[in-house]
């Protein structure tokens, strides 16, 4: 019943989007999407790629831009927000095909473990998901294995995408202060036509 009360609400903005739009051009990819979130189509996807995440050097791609009063005397840098820009890969290595970056804020949010809050856009700018994002929040607990965050969003091909990542560190350079992460995304969207979803790997 819920679901059915979602739908409607969401075809009932469809048609007030359509009446406000009537006049435009609009592609018939739009129409279909349009359609078939009134009929409920949807996919699931599973999404496999790594993060490269270099935490110094001179290449860094995270970079802290506010702390806390506590946070030089935290164990766990409380209160520390750090912005980055990650190269995304489909495999381990640096120099493995790019797939586009991983965007946003995480603060160290937890006073007794090393645990991040996550505001996350992954950004593809090649291969089947050329020019889409996929929002991610939640609380990355870093030392642990199999870390669960959730997809809240999208654009492009994840509009209105929901799931979740598990988030795993395949690797840590302590020397270089280099991070590779290893990400698993599950996410339910909306058909487009021919559209099926398949694993990045």
């Amino acid at each position: 019943m819920e679901k059915l009360g979602t739908v409607f609400i969401l075809c009932l903005l469809v048609v007030v989007m359509s009446m406000g739009h009537a006049n435009s051009q609009e592609s018939n990819a739009e129409k279909i999407w349009f359609k078939n979130i009134c009929r409920g189509k949807e996919n699931l996807i599973k999404l496999h790629f790594y993060v490269q995440d270099a935490l110094g050097g001179p290449n860094a791609t995270v970079w802290q831009v506010a702390e806390a009063a506590v946070t030089a005397n935290s164990l766990t840098s409380f209160g520390q927000v750090r912005v980055l820009d990650d190269l995304i890969t489909v495999g381990r290595n640096r120099s493995s095909e790019a797939l586009g970056r991983a965007q946003g804020l995480i603060t160290s949010a937890d006073l007794s473990e090393s645990a991040l809050a996550m505001n996350m856009n992954f950004y593809f700018s090649a291969g089947k998901y050329n020019g889409s994002t996929l929002c991610i929040l939640g609380r990355n607990p870093i030392n642990e294995n199999d870390r669960e965050l959730s997809v809240v969003g999208g654009t492009g091909d994840f509009r209105m995408a929901r799931g979740y990542a598990i988030s795993n560190t395949y690797s840590y350079d302590p020397v270089a202060n280099y991070d590779v992460l290893e990400y698993t995304v599950y996410v339910t969207v909306y058909e487009k036509s021919g559209y099926t979803g398949v694993a990045m790997i």
